[in-house]
Formats: structure tokens, C-alpha cells, sequence
């Protein structure tokens, strides 16, 4: 019978295992419990034994019993049990010793539980199971419906942890799937704007994609932070967003502009900065900073306001350059396409005067890392250029010179003029 005492004498301390008055017929666990890990380790076998029988015969399949400490300890290691009954005085190790030892290889929410036999009443050996992981303790002698009920509550009380565990992961797993999908239907959306920026005098699009990716390698090359390497890829092409509220007559203007018209086309980057301000999400805070900055030049010509050196927003100095030179390589209605190391060699030319010197030594070191040859090429291989892959390489060439001796040698003389 199940509400049958545990038989038997504690011969070493005159434990008595009592007989329950009552049948309790809830003792007998559910299907999805019978075949839980249960392990008993204590040294005598006059408390293993009636402890396994009277746990075996409510229906437990998976028991196992160890009477040495040392080899329980490597058998819980092995095949970790969901239910630990560890008895606190053994010969060779106490339980305690036991105790502390596998509660430090516990993982949060491995799902063990541990439930210390002892005989003895000091509440202090109470205290310290419970400090040191234990989840209850039972106190010989023991009743043997006590016993089962205990064990399956915590059994039910680890499946519900399980469950709400794996809801959790699956939620887990929906959020950070909804959040990708979010986070690319931002960037999707992104493009867009980029594009119909641009569309005007730009039909393919291209230029942004090519400034975004162009951006994120220099700035990768700078060192900078993987973390701000991703916002520049995504903000970059929204630099010349702005251009929506430029007339076609003048943006499409196949000859020089008059000053008055290039004071309306300078506007593109206020107009540009207001569009995307009032945004709490980063990407487009950084955005609109590249917007506002990118017409700024390192000796203070630019615009707008005119800020001079190291005032100039890093993002804007690093999208300046990227947009200058794809600019130039590339046919407006009013300018022929440059070939690329003609290109490469404006750029240069620019540092200390239109570009920050740092910023224009690292896009020579993208260049030659890349041979920006053929510049079109970015877009291809736009997923594959990403943070890590603009690293300097042990002697960077452009054409036949190292980027420091282009520096060097090219004249750092007159004006960039690139209209927008």
C-alpha cells in the first residue's frame, strides 16, 4: 500500500520512518511526471532502500540511489536529476559539504530541486541548507505520504516553471523576430526616402546606397564603433533628403547655377535637417545631424552655418567625403563623370582644406583596401562590405603610392566644387 510506512529502523541514529495514518490518493503523480529524474544519496541503505520502494511503488520510473558521496556527486554531474534527496550526515562528506559544492554548478533555472534529509533539529543546519540551495528539507523521522506529496509538488511545481520557461523563449524568439522584421522595414523605408530624394537627378539611386556604404567603411577604417559603423550605413543615404524641396529649374539645371540659385540649393540641407528632426529613434537623429553637416568644409567655407574643423559633426566630415567623391565619378546633367583615381586624388587634394585630414587618410585606406576602381561596385557587394572588412592593410596603395605618400605628395591646392 502506498500510505504503508517506510519499514525499517535508522539503526545508526534510532531514526523511526512512521507509518501515515492516511490514504492519500493524490499522491500518485500524472503521466508527464513518472518518468522524472529522482536521485536519493545517502549512506545507509536502511533509509535508501524503503525510500526507493515507497517512491517506485506511486509510480516513479527514474530512480536512481547512491550510498557513496563521492560517487553521487559525479552521477549528478552526469545526468543531472529534477529531484536531489540528500542526507546531511554521511561518513565520508557531509550533505552540507555536498550541498554547497552542486549548488554552485547549479545554472539559474536548471530546474533542480534539492531536498535535504536530515535528523537533526538545530535550525541552523536548516539555515544553512536553504542558504546554500536547497529547496526543502525533511526532517526523520518522515511520514511516507508527506514524502510523495512533497515530491510531487515540486515535480509540478518544476513542469510549471518549464512551461512558463519555454513561453518565455518563445515569446522571447517572436519579440526579437518582430523586432527584426521592424528593424528592417525601417531601413526599407529609409531607402525609399533616400530614394525619392534623389530620384530627380539621380534615376537609379544608386548614389545613396553608394554614400552609405562608402560612409561606413571609412568610418570603420577610423575605428570607430561597430555600433555607430551600422547607424552611419543606414543614416548616410538620407544625406541629400533635403533636395525634395528643391525646384526642378534648379536642380536640374544643365549649366552654373547664380548665386541666388545656389543659395536656394544650399536650403536642401535645412530643408533636410527639418524633415527628419523631432525623431526619438537614433538612426534618424544621426541622419539629420549628416544632413545639416555634410556641406561643411574643415577650413569653414562650407555650409550650413559655416562650422570650421573639428565643429563639424564627425559623421558630416565622414559622409563629405563620401559624397564628394561619388559624386564625382559619377554623370549630372550638369557635369561629366570623373574617372575613379582622378577621383581619388580630388579627395585628396581636399584634406586640411574641404575634409578633415584623418577622415580623408581613411577613405584613401578604403580605397586602396577596395579598389574603388570601379565605385558601382559597392552596390553589389554592399552586404559584404560591412564593419571589420575597411581594416588598414600592412601597406595601402593608391595607384602606386601608400595613402600617407598621396597625402604627401599631391598639392593640397584650391576649391571642391561639387554642386549639392
Amino acid at each position: 500500500m502506498l500510505e504503508m510506512a517506510i519499514a525499517g529502523t535508522h539503526a545508526r541514529r534510532g531514526l523511526v520512518l512512521r507509518k501515515s495514518p492516511l490514504a492519500v490518493p493524490t499522491i500518485y503523480p500524472p503521466d508527464e511526471l513518472k518518468d522524472a529524474r529522482i536521485l536519493i544519496v545517502d549512506d545507509e541503505e536502511s533509509v535508501t532502500g524503503p525510500l526507493e520502494r515507497m517512491i517506485r511503488s506511486a509510480g516513479y520510473r527514474d530512480v536512481r540511489v547512491h550510498r557513496d558521496a563521492n560517487t553521487a556527486v559525479q552521477a549528478f554531474r552526469d545526468a543531472p536529476p529534477d529531484i536531489l534527496f540528500l542526507d546531511v550526515h554521511m561518513p565520508v562528506r557531509s550533505g552540507l559539504d555536498i550541498l554547497s559544492e552542486l549548488s554552485a554548478e547549479i545554472p539559474d533555472g536548471s530546474g533542480v530541486r534539492i531536498v535535504v534529509i536530515t535528523g537533526d533539529p538545530d535550525p541552523a543546519v536548516q539555515e544553512h541548507a536553504l542558504a546554500h540551495g536547497a529547496s526543502d528539507f525533511l526532517v526523520k523521522p518522515f511520514e511516507s505520504i508527506i514524502v510523495l506529496l512533497r515530491l510531487r509538488n515540486h515535480l509540478q511545481g518544476l513542469r510549471v516553471e518549464q512551461e512558463l520557461r519555454a513561453q518565455k523563449e518563445s515569446l522571447e524568439e517572436r519579440v526579437t523576430e518582430r523586432t527584426r522584421a521592424l528593424a528592417e522595414a525601417q531601413v526599407e523605408i529609409l531607402r525609399r526616402l533616400a530614394l525619392a530624394a534623389e530620384y530627380r537627378d539621380d534615376v537609379t539611386g544608386h548614389h545613396a546606397e553608394r554614400v552609405g556604404v562608402l560612409s561606413a567603411l571609412i568610418a570603420d577604417a577610423l575605428g570607430l564603433d561597430s555600433d555607430l559603423v551600422r547607424l552611419i550605413r543606414r543614416a548616410a543615404p538620407l544625406h541629400d533628403v533635403g533636395k525634395i524641396g528643391i525646384p526642378d529649374a534648379i536642380l536640374m539645371k544643365p549649366g552654373p547655377l547664380s548665386a541666388a540659385e545656389f543659395e536656394v540649393m544650399k536650403s536642401h540641407t535645412t530643408i533636410g535637417g527639418r524633415i527628419l528632426s523631432g525623431s526619438r529613434f537614433e538612426v534618424l537623429q544621426v541622419a539629420r545631424t549628416i544632413a545639416l553637416s555634410h556641406h561643411e568644409r574643415w577650413d569653414g567655407e562650407g555650409y550650413t552655418p559655416g562650422l570650421a574643423g573639428e565643429a563639424i559633426p564627425l559623421v558630416g566630415r565622414i559622409v563629405s567625403v563620401a559624397d564628394v567623391f561619388d559624386s564625382l565619378c559619377h554623370e549630372r546633367p550638369y557635369k561629366a563623370a570623373r574617372p575613379a583615381p582622378e577621383s581619388i586624388e580630388v579627395v585628396a587634394r581636399g584634406a586640411g582644406t574641404a575634409f578633415d585630414p584623418e577622415v580623408v587618410e581613411a577613405f584613401l585606406t578604403v580605397a586602396s583596401r577596395h579598389a574603388l576602381i570601379d565605385v558601382d561596385m559597392l552596390i553589389s557587394s554592399a552586404d559584404e562590405l560591412g564593419p571589420g572588412t575597411a581594416s588598414p592593410v600592412d601597406s595601402p596603395h593608391v595607384g602606386d603610392l601608400t595613402a600617407t605618400e598621396t597625402l604627401a605628395k599631391l598639392a593640397r591646392l584650391g576649391t571642391i566644387a561639387v554642386r549639392g
